[in-house]
């Protein structure tokens, strides 16, 4: 057996020394770092939220095209705005994107989305369209906790009742949802006659947010917050089943441009000084914002929670090391994925690390300029529905 070489001073070693059982959780958080396994990768996603979180533009130093400019770009009240000036730059952070797929609103994350929305800590979000149905069919009725296998497949089907994981969902409650959303429809179509307004996915979300008025929905705080919802596979779920009849039954076509939304993602995301990305999960989402981070030579800090695997080379399993392949993550960036379930790792982080942060996110600059000018307002729209 050959003599082992030694390790840098610098390594960090196994120790239960830094554990306590009177820790906070963030004490713990910090202590994970030293575990091993999983609760590594979650102590180093807990650092590099925090490092996400505290960026601001003033710790980097003025870049040549910064020091030559005299103006950037005027504000919609005239103001001129300028990524030099000594007021904007410590007020200016990372844009923080957050992704998750639907199952993650239909248990009890969506109450940690909804405290995330609620204190400006995302600058947009991208979900799928069961991702947003869920949200506004949890205002209609209640979802219960039930188990994985117990209950078959068939039984569940005679009884009215959907299995989600280990979670079941009465059929009313997609038929509240529904009874709800046509009326929508009809005024989106209305609009679209009226004033050739052009409907997207992420206006469409505001709207419905805007139309629900109920605080435990996220998409109502994200309409109040004014913060971007994309969902490019908007058809995919309940909503498109409801886009799909209302659409046959119409003699004028209902329309929802996705092109106008990539573009306000792709833009949000180039225009960005420094971004983070937090990814819930895999699929569509989880692509569909690491792609726009392309547009700026990849995200600087990202943290991924999911379970998949990346041996089949599906895009969900995939690891941030890939992402840097394509320039999706950017090679300097700081980045971890932690292999878990994340209905259990995000709220620790939310719990001990993220909601430290809400005084920041408040006094700072949400984003770009061209964020600020493009957000589209909803409350142009006098509505005359009976919700």
């Amino acid at each position: 057996m050959c003599h082992s070489k030694p390790v840098s001073e610098s390594a960090k070693l196994v120790s239960m020394k830094r554990f306590n059982v009177n820790s906070t959780i963030s004490e713990l958080l910090d202590s994970y770092q030293y575990f091993g396994f999983q609760a590594t990768n979650v102590g180093k996603a807990a650092k590099i939220l925090r490092q996400m979180y505290e960026w601001r533009l003033s710790s980097e130093p003025l870049t040549k095209e910064e020091e030559e400019e005299l103006v950037d770009v005027q504000n919609n009240d005239g103001t001129i705005f300028s990524w030099a000036s000594p007021e904007i730059r410590p007020a200016t952070r990372a844009t923080i994107f957050l992704s998750f797929t639907s199952n993650m609103i239909s248990c009890g994350l969506r109450d940690t989305f909804v405290y995330l929305a609620k204190q400006n800590l995302v600058d947009c979000i991208v979900t799928t369209a069961g991702g947003i149905e869920e949200d506004f069919i949890r205002c209609f009725g209640k979802f219960v906790v039930g188990d994985f296998h117990k209950i078959k497949g068939p039984k569940l089907r005679a009884d009215g009742w959907n299995r989600i994981g280990n979670i079941y969902v009465p059929n009313e409650n997609y038929v509240k949802f529904e009874s709800w959303l046509l009326p929508i429809l009809d005024f989106m179509l209305e609009q679209q006659i009226k004033l050739n307004y052009n409907w997207t996915p992420s206006k469409m979300t505001a709207l419905m947010g805007k139309i629900i008025n109920d605080e435990s929905s996220l998409y109502y705080w994200c309409y109040k917050n004014k913060i971007p919802v994309f969902c490019p596979a908007i058809t995919d779920g309940s909503l498109g089943d409801c886009l799909y009849f209302h659409y046959k039954n119409k003699d004028t076509k209902l329309k929802i441009d996705t092109i106008e939304d990539i573009i306000f993602m792709n833009e949000t995301a180039r225009t960005a000084k420094k971004s983070g990305i937090i990814i819930l999960g895999g699929g569509l989402p989880k692509h569909h914002v690491c792609n726009a981070n392309l547009m700026k030579n990849g995200a600087d800090f990202a943290v991924y929670i999911n379970t998949g695997q990346e041996f089949d080379g599906c895009d969900s399993g995939a690891s941030p090391d890939e992402a840097i392949s394509w320039g999706k993550i950017n090679s300097e960036a700081q980045y971890v994925k932690v292999n878990s379930d994340a209905s259990i790792v995000f709220p620790l982080l939310l719990c001990g690390v993220i909601k430290n942060y809400t005084d920041f996110k408040k006094s700072a600059i949400r984003t770009s300029p061209y964020y600020t000018n493009y957000y589209p307002n909803v409350d142009i729209f006098n509505l005359e529905l009976n919700h």
